[in-house]
């Protein structure tokens, strides 16, 4: 009998009989690592011997046919199909410790009921996640249940109460387009002719700047749970990854209603971050203003909000965004998609009072507000503005004091100040805001 020349093959994806199901299983376990992640070529030996090794084991258990032979493959009766080979591994219900099922009812991937969920809920589950650094498994099931792929992590940031993947992801939600994608939509790229090569799945955190050529992917991949900024659709086979959105989400950050006519200025979308910071002016900053100053943020705006961009407004979008317990990036002063749900919404926490006059970071008082400095007011904050005044040297205008009460005198030295800063107008009317004050006691 000849000896049958054995070659390293990949079964068709889309062969249900058993022969090709089996050798897909085994080289799905040879496969610890796909390619696409970053698994060494080496693997391949492995592969190959597995295929080796099944091949010959029905040579010589009598299957009869060598695998080199080209010929009729006979068509196989009725078989069960397994849970498809993916990257994310199949449909489940949540598990517990250890693996073993939670006794979650239903049938995982029939979304007949969906949970309703909002936007910022979808983003702090996918953070939470993030913080933990959870580690990426096709196999392991994190506290929460979930298994921590990239499909699992999806399941989990959407609530859905199963372990869906990326073939079914899209029956829980609606094709959107590019234009339509709002922070907690997902984008999804299933290839069914051969589901472990490339499928993947992450959610969209928003977009980078206002050209959409980079987007914030929130995305479990090895090693574990991050958020980075990722090219539209992804770094590898941009093209196939499609927008979707949960059928479950509600509120949040929702368009407009063209028939609504909505003008910047009046919107409940968030506009992007380049319509915030240094140099910009338009209406949707001094929409920002005024929700600012409704939320407790009105010392930072002694001459109300403006369409310019301003010291004010970076230094009360940044104590808002402190009175939510954020630090850090998440507390530059620079509006962010949650920052502006929650003040459109009148949600979260409203800005911190002063304490006063109350000594602030190096000792410096905070900014009282700018009630504090009219004529007929008192405040231990007016002797300490009239104290740095004058060691400034623009005390000349002092005849007596500083005191706690506010005068003319108060009020020239401070337009000095601020004329010495090169402005003018109303930018100069000796009335100290915020951008003042800071510069008074830097």
């Amino acid at each position: 009998m000849p000896v049958p020349v054995f070659q390293e093959y990949e079964p068709a994806g889309d062969c249900v009989c058993p022969g090709c199901a089996q050798r897909r299983r085994t080289l799905a376990r040879a496969r610890a690592i796909p390619l696409r992640d970053g698994g060494h070529p080496a693997a391949r030996g492995a592969r190959r011997a597995l295929v080796l090794a099944t091949a010959a084991g029905v040579v010589l258990s009598g299957g009869g046919v060598a695998l080199a032979t080209a010929g009729p493959v006979p068509t196989p009766g009725p078989v069960e199909q397994d849970a498809p080979g993916t990257p994310q591994g199949g449909r489940a219900p949540l598990h517990g410790p250890k693996g073993k099922p939670g006794g979650v009812p239903g049938a995982p991937g029939a979304p007949a009921t969906v949970k309703r969920i909002d936007r910022a809920t979808i983003i702090n589950r996918a953070k939470l996640w993030l913080d933990a650094e959870v580690p990426y498994s096709m196999s392991e099931y994190w506290t929460d249940g979930y298994r921590q792929d990239c499909s699992g992590y999806v399941s989990m940031a959407w609530n859905l109460g199963s372990n869906e993947w990326t073939g079914s992801l899209d029956t829980f939600a609606t094709k959107i387009t590019k234009a339509e994608l709002l922070p907690g939509d997902m984008l999804l790229f299933h290839n069914p002719s051969d589901p472990t090569n490339g499928s993947h799945v992450v959610i969209f955190g928003g977009w980078v700047d206002e050209t959409q050529t980079h987007y914030i992917a929130y995305e479990q991949t090895r090693p574990n749970t991050r958020k980075l900024a990722t090219p539209y659709g992804y770094w590898t086979n941009a093209t196939k990854y499609l927008p979707y959105r949960f059928n479950g989400v509600t509120g949040g950050i929702v368009p407009d209603d063209p028939a609504g006519g909505a003008k910047p200025g009046t919107s409940t979308v968030f506009p992007g971050v380049a319509k915030f910071g240094p140099g910009t002016n338009n209406e949707y900053v001094r929409q920002l203003g005024k929700m600012l100053i409704d939320r407790g943020g009105l010392r930072f705006y002694p001459k109300g909000a403006h369409a310019k961009w301003s010291d004010a407004d970076k230094l009360a979008t940044q104590a808002f965004q402190q009175a939510q317990g954020w630090t850090g990036a998440d507390a530059d002063g620079i509006p962010g998609a949650h920052t502006w749900r929650l003040l459109v919404e009148k949600t979260g926490n409203d800005i911190r009072p002063t304490a006063g006059g109350a000594a602030g970071p190096g000792g410096v008082r905070a900014y009282p507000g700018a009630a504090v400095f009219r004529p007929g007011a008192s405040h231990a904050a007016i002797t300490a503005l009239g104290r740095r005044l004058a060691q400034k040297g623009f005390g000349k205008y002092y005849t007596s004091g500083p005191d706690s009460r506010w005068s003319e005198a108060d009020r020239r030295a401070v337009e000095a100040f601020q004329r010495a800063q090169g402005w003018r107008g109303a930018e100069a009317d000796g009335y100290p805001g915020p951008e003042t004050w800071r510069r008074l006691f830097a």
